[in-house]
C-alpha cells in the first residue's frame, strides 16, 4: 500500500448509498426503455425487482441516518434527495404494473419520455458522484442538465396528451384514452421527482460552496 493510498479519503457511506440508488434508478429506466420497445412480462418483473432493491438501499440509508451524528451535508437534504430518487423508480414501477393490469401497449411518446428520464437519471448520478469528489461546479452542471431533461419530459407529456385527445372517436376510444392518460401522468410524476432531486442537489451544492 502506497502513502497516497493511506491518506486517500474514504468514500462517505451516505454518498455511496445515494450513488447506489441512482445506479438502480438508471438500471430500472434502461429496463423501462426495453419494455416500451416491446412489452414483455419478464422485463416488468425485472423493473419490479430493481425497485425493491432500491427500496432496500433507501432503508439502509435511513437507518444509518438515525444512528449517525456526523453527515456529509444536512440530514434533511440527504433524506429528501434519497426520497426524490426513490420516487422516480416507484413511478417507473407503477407505470409498468398498471400497463400490465390495464393491458395497454406502449407507444412512441412513452419511449421518448423514458429515454429522457433515463438521461436525466444519468445526470443525477453524475452529480452525486461529483459531490463525492468535491467537484461542486461540475456537480451543479450535471444537476442543471438533469433539470433541463426533466423539462423536456414535460414538453413531450403535453404533446402526448394533445395528440391523445385529438384522436377521440367513440366510447371505446375514450376508455383507452383514460388508461393511457393515467400512464402518461405516472411518467410526468417521475419527471417531477427527478426535478425535485436536481433541486435538492443544487441546494446542497450552494450550502457546501
Amino acid at each position: 500500500m502506497s502513502i497516497k493510498d493511506i491518506f486517500k479519503r474514504k468514500p462517505d457511506k451516505f454518498l455511496t448509498l445515494l450513488v447506489q440508488q441512482t445506479e438502480l434508478t438508471i438500471q430500472g429506466l434502461e429496463y423501462l426503455k426495453i419494455y416500451f420497445k416491446k412489452r414483455n412480462r419478464d422485463k416488468a418483473k425485472q423493473i419490479n425487482a430493481t425497485e425493491k432493491e432500491a427500496d432496500e438501499v433507501r432503508r439502509v440509508l435511513i437507518e444509518e441516518l438515525m444512528r449517525t451524528f456526523i453527515t456529509p451535508f444536512d440530514r434533511e437534504d440527504i433524506f429528501a434527495l434519497s426520497r426524490e430518487i426513490d420516487d422516480i423508480l416507484d413511478y417507473v414501477n407503477t407505470t409498468v404494473e398498471e400497463m400490465e393490469i390495464l393491458d395497454v401497449n406502449p407507444n412512441s411518446y412513452m419511449l421518448r419520455m423514458a429515454s429522457l428520464l433515463h438521461d436525466a437519471a444519468v445526470e443525477i448520478n453524475l452529480a452525486v458522484l461529483r459531490l463525492q469528489d468535491h467537484h461542486l461546479t461540475v456537480a451543479n452542471e450535471h444537476a442543471q442538465r438533469a433539470k433541463s431533461l426533466e423539462n423536456r419530459v414535460e414538453t413531450v407529456y403535453r404533446e402526448a396528451i394533445g395528440d391523445l385527445f385529438a384522436k377521440a372517436k367513440d366510447l371505446k376510444h375514450v376508455v383507452e384514452m383514460m388508461k393511457i392518460r393515467e400512464l402518461y401522468r405516472h411518467l410526468s410524476n417521475a419527471a417531477d421527482r427527478g426535478d425535485g432531486a436536481a433541486n435538492v442537489l443544487s441546494d446542497v451544492i450552494m450550502k457546501m460552496s
